[in-house]
């Protein structure tokens, strides 16, 4: 009961954001740039449950003239291979590629170094995240949790390539 209880909130909060008129935060270009680059996923430092993990991935972030891109380079378990796009810009939602999984992104900015996502599919939520880059700015730890069809709690660690 806690966790349908938790869901519908969940989905109530996206369905109003999704719907109320986003006024986009601006933050300055230095408080982006945090993310960008390119980051590997250390595996001994991260944890999936129920798994298994990726046997490897990659996540990059650029800028380009609408802002921050992230694409997602990911090889699975099973040894199948992921290239997933996104805009990665707050306060909007925007369409992601290359997984059946979800179709939409949509990122809230807690300060320069955190920030909260909610991965939806056909309007629906998927899955939430929090992302969080240490102050030197060299690990990112990605918190990914989904309630339904079943449960998944994931901490991810990357670590920003030179």
């Amino acid at each position: 009961m806690r966790r349908q209880i938790q869901s519908v909130i969940l989905s109530a909060a996206f369905v109003v954001a999704a719907t109320v008129p986003a006024h986009p935060q601006s933050p300055s270009k230095s408080d982006q740039d945090v993310v960008l680059g390119v980051w590997k996923v250390d595996l001994a430092q991260s944890r999936y449950y129920p798994g298994p993990p990726p046997l490897s991935e990659t996540r990059t972030f650029t800028r380009d003239k609408g802002g921050i891109m992230g694409i997602v380079l990911r090889r699975n378990a099973n040894g199948s291979e992921e290239r997933i796009e996104y805009r990665a810009d707050f306060d909007q939602e925007y369409p992601v590629s290359g997984t059946e999984a979800y179709d939409a992104v949509r990122f809230r900015r807690i300060d320069a170094y955190t920030s909260d996502a909610v991965l939806s599919h056909a309007s629906r939520v998927f899955g939430t995240a929090r992302r969080v880059i240490s102050k030197d700015g060299r690990t990112m730890t990605i918190t990914f949790r989904q309630e339904d069809p079943a449960l998944v709690k994931n901490v991810v660690v990357y670590h920003k390539e030179p």
